[in-house]
């Protein structure tokens, strides 16, 4: 089994579904610290340190790769495998976080500690593997001033997410809601005596979820809307008096987010109270972008397809750290990793085992061009 392998299995066994990611970045530490590399740990919750390693930094900013550690969580009664087990099956690599994105995370690892070792004059490469991303980039969102700090700014940004290793020009924002009705409490055999809050956003998440007409985007297509959780009631004979609803909403460039939290206002009904939960921006560079030259020309050195396919549906941590990096200013952000993009969130998920060793080939070429 080849280092980027290794290392894939090690991170698919820690089982960093919203918690522990420490553990994991400090065994990618131990691998840049022996490379030479400048690691540091940023903490931000006890146990989900976020990593951050640099190696040659000249007077120019460097080349970031990214990638995060955490996992949606498991359904055991749907895997046929330990999701922990990192079990191979052929040329498929099986776990939790395979595809999503540790396979990426192992890649863009080994690909920046083998360039740190090669003696040439570097003009800089950092990664940056972050904690909390599933939830919605609260790892990084959540870091303070001083930690931000740690982080070199300026240059562009390569994300590790699964592309099946072709190159993606940019993704979908998110603009998580959450929304709420009060009513008034009932016994439960006297329901017209009550006020139904349940019911009320019942109706809310079917209006929602048959509405079609978001606005759409050429290339990112439209902007779109899933009911994720809908909770509310303490027993079946109260009316309840409490409700909730957290609604997904996948934005696209030149969406406004108060036209969006609008029409979501209006579907839901007057009694219905709209919170932002999470805002995320969209990712989108131009397709004539230096640096998207830069990374066709690594794609077509070792033999890959280097013509940009359409933008992701999912968002990345690019939507927090690209502004992060330029300051205000999204620097030029690609997102090309080895995972399978639908094997993202699924049971029994997995990676092949070949694209991983090829991202590490791309990645190298790439950081070779960077430097040369």
């Amino acid at each position: 089994m080849t280092r980027a392998l290794r290392l894939l299995s090690d991170l698919i066994r820690f089982r960093t579904v919203g918690v522990d990611e420490g553990a994991a970045a400090r065994r990618c530490a131990t691998i840049t610290e022996q490379a030479g590399m400048d690691t540091r740990l940023l903490g931000w919750a006890d146990g989900r340190e976020q990593l951050v390693a640099r190696t040659g930094m000249g007077d120019g900013p460097p080349l970031t790769f990214t990638g995060h550690l955490d996992t949606v969580p498991v359904n055991m009664a749907d895997w046929s495998v330990d999701p922990w087990g990192a079990e191979r099956d052929g040329d498929r690599l099986v776990g939790r976080g395979a595809s999503d994105m540790k396979s990426g995370v192992a890649a863009a690892v080994v690909a920046a500690v083998e360039h740190a070792s090669t003696p040439h004059r570097c003009r800089g490469v950092q990664l940056v593997l972050t904690a909390g991303e599933e939830t919605g980039c609260t790892g990084l969102l959540g870091l303070d001033a001083r930690a931000r700090s740690e982080l070199a700014g300026g240059g562009p940004l390569v994300v590790a997410e699964p592309t099946g290793n072709e190159l993606v020009l940019g993704h979908k924002g998110a603009h998580w809601m959450r929304l709420h009705a009060t009513g008034r409490a009932a016994h439960g055999s006297a329901p017209e005596l009550g006020d139904n809050a349940v019911v009320r956003l019942a109706r809310a998440a079917v209006a929602l979820h048959d509405y079609a007409d978001w606005p759409r985007h050429e290339l990112f297509g439209p902007v779109t809307a899933n009911v994720g959780v809908l909770r509310g009631g303490v027993a079946p004979n109260v009316v309840p008096d409490d409700s909730e609803l957290l609604l997904d909403v996948r934005t696209v460039p030149g969406v406004d987010a108060e036209a969006l939290r609008a029409q979501v206002r209006t579907l839901a009904g007057e009694q219905v109270e709209v919170q932002d939960h999470v805002l995320l921006p969209p990712v989108d560079t131009a397709a004539d972008e230096p640096f998207v030259a830069l990374v066709r020309s690594a794609l077509e050195a070792v033999g890959l397809d280097d013509t940009p396919i359409a933008p992701a549906r999912y968002f990345t941590d690019a939507s927090v750290l690209a502004d992060v990096l330029g300051n205000g200013s999204a620097v030029p952000t690609v997102v090309l990793g080895p995972g399978e993009a639908a094997q993202c969130h699924v049971a029994n998920e997995w990676c092949l085992a070949p694209r991983v060793e090829q991202a590490v080939e791309v990645y190298g070429a790439l950081l070779a061009r960077w430097c040369g």
